[in-house]
């Protein structure tokens, strides 16, 4: 019988988070815009989606453990260290979700139970 992993998490965002999602949302929106976002996120409530539902709604694929990024997050899960909780912004025009910081951390949370509910920011 395989061990069950308990997936943990911070109570807010890291702050080093919202720098990474603002780099990241500089590639998606003008940089007015992508500011904007980071600004609301900063404020806005914790929820919970699950894994499953957040990559359907961000139609990006899973990425598996050969990932060192997912493996690090994976390594966090099995010693009982906390994840940071994500942050999404919503697309209507596209009608999807980015994730605008977290991919590497929800990949490796879904590989342990693809109904984990993943706290998150969400614009």
């Amino acid at each position: 019988m395989s061990k069950k992993f308990q997936t943990q998490w911070l109570p807010a965002p890291e702050d080093h988070d919202y720098p990474a999602a603002l780099s990241y949302l500089n590639l998606v929106y003008d940089p007015g815009t992508a500011r904007r976002l980071v600004k609301a996120l900063k404020t806005a409530p914790i929820t919970q989606f699950k894994a499953k539902d957040i990559f359907r709604a961000s139609e990006l694929p899973l990425l598996g453990i050969n990932n060192s990024h997912v493996e690090k997050d994976s390594k966090k899960i099995r010693n009982g260290q906390k994840l940071s909780p994500v942050l999404l912004v919503r697309n209507p025009a596209l009608g999807k979700v980015i994730i605008a910081d977290g991919y590497h951390r929800i990949c490796a949370a879904y590989g342990f139970d693809e109904d984990i509910l993943i706290p998150c920011k969400i614009m």
